[in-house]
């Protein structure tokens, strides 16, 4: 007679026989909150400070992003994500439409001028450098908006940036045929570019008749695209 001893050894060396043929299941690993995250990433993306700093409107690769305020940033560097995270608000458009500031700024005959005599017209502020040349490359563009538009109220306005004063933006333009006012900003404590909020040339403002701030362009632009928004405030009858 067996004992119950025999008995349950017999069924361990069942059990161990069964687990030897029978293929073992892979542990499903456990997904982090982290890795959740990651999965939701984009591969490319416009990266948030080089679309500030260099104008950069090219989707680059993911290598970190912030969340801030409800929003998620993209950045094509670690020390790009260093830069957001240091200082987020410079980074940062901000939010449209806005009024536009007041500013203080030279034509090129260096007398004062203000953007109050254009109360109730369609401007379009371009902020550019003689040394810029994705700014040089867009005045053509801007000076066919100007032609095309100026009848009908639009206001275009070039604000160059330049530190070495007037006389090399004069110098500049002798070469090339620009219809629209070119400025000067001023070098005092508060210039246009930073009333404005620019953190690269070229940028571009469009503002309406009420003097809100509607659209923005950061680096170089689509002309179509900007022609469109300029037509879309100016309505289809024309003044």
């Amino acid at each position: 007679m067996r004992t119950a001893s025999h008995l349950v050894s017999m069924i361990c060396a069942f059990t161990v026989a069964i687990a030897a043929v029978t293929p073992a299941r892979a542990a499903t690993p456990a997904v982090s909150p982290a890795d959740r995250t990651a999965e939701q990433v984009p591969k490319e993306a416009l990266c948030a400070v080089c679309a500030v700093r260099e104008g950069t409107t090219a989707l680059e690769k993911v290598v970190a992003w912030s969340d801030f305020e409800g929003k998620r940033y993209y950045f094509c560097s670690k020390d790009c994500k260093k830069a957001f995270d240091e200082d987020p608000a410079a980074f940062i458009p901000a939010a449209l439409p806005r009024s536009a500031p007041s500013i203080t700024a030279y034509d090129l005959a260096d007398n004062e001028t203000t953007l109050a005599p254009y109360a109730g017209k369609a401007v379009l502020v371009d902020f550019w450098a003689t040394w810029c040349k994705p700014c040089v490359k867009s005045m053509p563009q801007l000076n066919a908006i100007y032609n095309e538009f100026s009848g009908r109220g639009l206001v275009v306005i070039g604000i160059s940036i330049d530190k070495e004063g007037g006389e090399k933006v004069r110098q500049f333009l002798k070469k090339r045929k620009i219809s629209y006012p070119i400025w000067l900003d001023s070098s005092a404590d508060d210039p246009a570019w930073e009333a404005f909020g620019v953190k690269v040339v070229p940028t571009a403002f469009l503002i309406d008749q009420d003097g809100q701030i509607v659209r923005r362009w950061t680096g170089a632009f689509d002309e179509s695209e900007l022609r469109a928004a300029v037509a879309t405030i100016l309505g289809d009858e024309k003044e």
